[in-house]
């Protein structure tokens, strides 16, 4: 037989060892009063299945069930949730003992000096030994540690019950009505099983003292865990609600940013398609999509983009505030890939647009060149008309010598013709093949007409050389020879090539882009005319020889056979050239005055453009330069600064008219096919981007203060604190860039308080009050290197080198706050578990909100503990992983 032997000078809480040593002298009476054994029993055999049953089992007889030890060993696992050696499942009797002294051992581990109780008596079914086992475990783990205003257990007991009814005036009328109806509603409602009846208590002159503080006990945790729980089910709604909205924002940014990625998706393909058209018109319709792209489709996208910046910006700050992760959008959807994205469509705009401005001018000049291509063929194709057949006659052969002489003369004129036709063929070639190497679409048929024409050319070269050979044979039977005639042929041959070439220069389309292109033409014509007079007086030299050869024919009374032997060229149509050359002239006057008063207009539209754009331009780089102060020497409050910085945005949305005006000017000019402009430095892309960016950094720099008012709020930061914080920013933000580099953000700290060189904080004059000095030395940190690298990983996550003043705000705030912590979220649902290492759906339900609830139910991963029930949950990888400090 074991014996726990007393010892009265144990120290425990709230005196209730005392009460408990006083109460434990068992072996002192010898007999217990039957009314109180009774109530014991019912009373003891109720609160241990009350336990007992969260093991799946129960009792029926105290004295008996707990003799072989095993459930007793049961009973003190569930109560102190701990683990008690392995127990011995043998039937005999010194199984039994072993296992009851392992049961007293851990009892005695836990402070309690068992008075002459020892396994033999337990295992041979003793009464009263077993109840005061029993009621020793029920001190120690139910009573001990009640405490009301540091009395004793017992006395803590009375005072909570004579307090808890005090307010309730018929709590003594009809007992037994009253006990029932509280023992029913404490079993149906507050899971305490009914321990004894009404009667026990009503009919007995004293019921047993320790029946009814294990029965008052039971309340009194009850009310106590109730309470526990619904704090705890405060504190996990409040954490949750949190964690609902940042998923939230998170599910919003994620769609934003995916669809704008998308758009830019399917935008980039179009701008990088450069399917080239065939004729100007075509490519004019698509400079108008794109012109439809810019101003329709494009701007509601860069809203879009600097929504999803301003977004993701407050997540981050809420995040922070909450002692959240920071949010990591999926991969491809960070701010820098969304930029980059923007970055590439930009670059394909400004391509794409380059490449619509080549092409019209590419295809401006194959027009032109198709144009003149055409019209040089027609009249080298006139020229050749009917000369192969005349190169082929045989007239020669019954001809006088005189004849003869004439048709080698002739040949010879028609020689010096062809030659002078060499240069129109060579241009004629030098187009087509210009022509090949610009792509124009129908170089086929151009290829064809130039081949004709090369072929004949050939086939003209090789008859001529023949037929001269010809008269050469017989040029030794010619001896006269008409010399006026001769004269006349070579002087008009020449001549008659330079008014054709004079009219085709005449005719020839041309295409300026400004006024100094356009004046050389004119001056070129100009010259052309002053050579008139000179041309006239040749006209009239060769006019005048056919004029002798008349007069010495009627001198001589020679009668003419008929035309010029030697040439075609007939003095009339010499003279009809000549006229029709002289209508050619003003005609191409009035086109080039013309072609130049649309340059003088255009010139005109250029200097309208660049008034506007040099205007805008001044404009736009005011405002940047306004809005980088005004985001430095922030004065008032934060709602005031908030105010006139929504203030300022409308009066910079109120400038949209001029921007919409200037647009209008930059259509003008597109449509005028003006590609440079020498009044201004600015470009219409120039200007957008710089438009864009004004508004982008009013928007980011709104956020920036919002953001400021969220972190004011969240952390309680006074207006006076936040004045001094940016005192301090800006002080050493020596650039004015709204950031600090990591040495001037330490000296910073320095001056708020920070000891670098001895890696600890010391008190400081200046910039900071005293209680904010105290209170950064009462935090404890140091700025060492590897305390100052910790800080900057906080303030700096991205390792860009610098630091905002909106993260320099949080770092202050998070130092000087408290916020929730995984562990206490931990203790909350623990709490509500009923200490246990799981928690059931059944629990969350009863104990949260429906959505909360359920919100929980889905992400908590099935509890895998040995002590785990089916349907068990796990709430500590769960809190942990709201924290950033496990995968969810």
């Amino acid at each position: 037989m074991v014996d726990y032997h007393a010892a009265n000078n144990q120290p425990s809480a709230g005196g209730a060892q005392s009460y408990m040593v006083q109460e434990n002298d068992w072996d002192r009476d010898l007999l217990l009063d039957p009314a109180w054994e009774k109530q014991q029993r019912k009373t003891f055999t109720a609160w241990c299945n009350s336990h007992l049953r969260k093991a799946g089992t129960q009792i029926e007889n105290i004295e008996e069930d707990f003799r072989d030890g095993l459930k007793l060993m049961l009973l003190l696992e569930v109560i102190s949730g701990e683990r008690l050696p392995k127990p011995e499942r043998g039937k005999m009797r010194v199984h039994k003992i072993n296992n009851v002294n392992k049961a007293l051992d851990f009892i005695a581990s836990k402070g309690v000096k068992l008075v002459s109780i020892g396994a033999e008596e337990i295992v041979d079914g003793n009464v009263k030994m077993t109840l005061g086992m029993i009621w020793t475990i029920i001190l120690r783990f139910a009573i001990q540690d009640i405490s009301v205003e540091e009395t004793s257990a017992k006395e803590g007991l009375l005072l909570w019950c004579q307090r808890k009814t005090a307010p309730y005036k018929n709590v003594n009328d009809d007992p037994v009505t009253n006990l029932n109806n509280a023992f029913e509603v404490a079993e149906k409602h507050l899971d305490i099983p009914k321990m004894l009846d009404a009667e026990d208590i009503v009919n007995t002159a004293r019921p047993d003292e320790k029946a009814i503080m294990t029965y008052v006990s039971s309340f009194y945790h009850a009310f106590s865990g109730a309470q526990k729980a619904e704090t705890a089910a405060n504190r996990i709604c409040k954490v949750l609600a949190v964690n609902q909205e940042n998923e939230q924002m998170m599910e919003d940014y994620e769609k934003l940013a995916s669809d704008l990625l998308e758009w830019i998706r399917r935008t980039i393909p179009w701008l990088e398609d450069r399917t080239q058209e065939k004729t100007v018109n075509d490519m004019q319709a698509k400079q108008e999509d794109f012109r439809d792209y810019r101003c329709v489709h494009k701007p509601p996208k860069v809203q879009e983009k600097c929504q999803l910046e301003i977004s993701f910006n407050t997540l981050q700050t809420k995040l922070r505030l909450s002692n959240r992760p920071a949010f990591m959008p999926s991969e491809g959807r960070m701010v820098s890939d969304i930029n980059g994205a923007w970055h590439t469509l930009e670059g394909a705009e400004k391509g794409y647009e380059e490449w619509i401005l080549s092409e019209i001018r590419r295809l401006e000049r194959l027009e032109h060149l198709a144009e003149k291509f055409h019209q040089k063929a027609a009249i080298h194709e006139s020229w050749t008309d009917g000369k192969e057949a005349m190169l082929k006659q045989k007239d020669y052969e019954t001809s006088t010598l005189s004849e003869v002489k004439a048709l080698l003369r002739k040949h010879e004129a028609f020689e010096s013709d062809l030659a002078a036709h060499q240069d129109r063929v060579e241009q004629i070639a030098a187009i087509a093949q210009e022509l090949n190497e610009l792509d124009y679409y129908d170089s086929a048929s151009v290829n064809t007409r130039c081949q004709k024409i090369c072929d004949q050319w050939d086939l003209l070269g090789t008859l001529t050389q023949s037929r001269k050979e010809s008269l050469e044979r017989t040029e030794k039977q010619l001896e006269t020879i008409d010399e006026l005639y001769l004269e006349y042929a070579k002087r008009a041959a020449p001549f008659n090539n330079w008014m054709e070439g004079a009219m085709e220069d005449l005719q020839d389309m041309f295409i300026v882009h400004n006024i100094e292109e356009i004046q050389g033409l004119i001056t070129a014509h100009e010259q052309f005319k002053s050579t008139l007079a000179e041309a006239n007086k040749e006209r009239e030299a060769i006019q005048s020889i056919q004029a002798e050869v008349q007069k010495i024919a009627q001198s001589n009374g020679i009668k003419l056979s008929g035309a010029n032997p030697y040439t075609t060229i007939t003095p009339s149509s010499i003279d009809s050239k000549w006229e029709k050359a002289m209508t050619m002239v003003p005609q191409r006057d009035s086109a080039l005055q013309e072609e130049l008063n649309k340059q003088n207009s255009n010139d005109s539209l250029r200097a309208k453009f660049a008034t506007q754009a040099n205007t805008v331009g001044a404009y736009i780089q005011e405002k940047m330069e306004e809005i980088g102060r005004i985001s430095i020497e922030m004065n008032g409050t934060l709602e005031d600064q908030l105010t006139n910085l929504k203030d300022y945005q409308k009066n910079i949305m109120s400038y949209m008219p001029e921007i919409n005006k200037l647009e209008g000017f930059h259509q003008l000019i597109q449509e005028a096919l003006i590609f440079d402009n020498q009044y201004t430095p600015y470009t219409m892309e120039h200007l957008r981007v710089g438009w864009e960016q004004l508004l982008t950094t009013i928007a980011r720099t709104i956020n920036e203060v919002e953001n400021q008012i969220l972190t004011r709020d969240a952390k309680g930061i006074s207006q006076e604190q936040l004045y001094e914080y940016r005192a301090s920013f800006n002080h050493f933000d020596k650039d004015h860039s709204g950031a600090l580099q990591a040495e001037e953000f330490k000296a910073c700290l320095i001056s708020l308080g920070y000891d670098v060189e001895n890696d600890k904080q010391k008190r400081s004059g200046q910039m900071v009050s005293d209680d904010f000095r105290a209170l950064l030395i009462s935090t404890g940190n140091s700025l060492g290197e590897g305390e100052f690298a910790r800080i900057m990983s906080i303030v700096d996550p991205n390792n860009s080198g610098a630091v905002t003043f909106q993260a320099f705000i949080d770092f202050m705030s998070r130092e000087t706050t408290d916020t929730d912590t995984a562990d206490q979220v931990i203790a909350s649902f623990k709490i509500l578990a009923g200490d246990k290492n799981y928690i059931t759906a059944e629990e969350l339900r009863r104990e949260l909100p429906p959505d909360q609830a359920e919100y929980c139910i889905a992400r908590m991963a099935p509890y895998a503990g040995p002590d785990g029930v089916p349907g068990a949950l796990d709430y500590m990888s769960f809190s942990t992983a709201l924290y950033g400090e496990s995968d969810l």
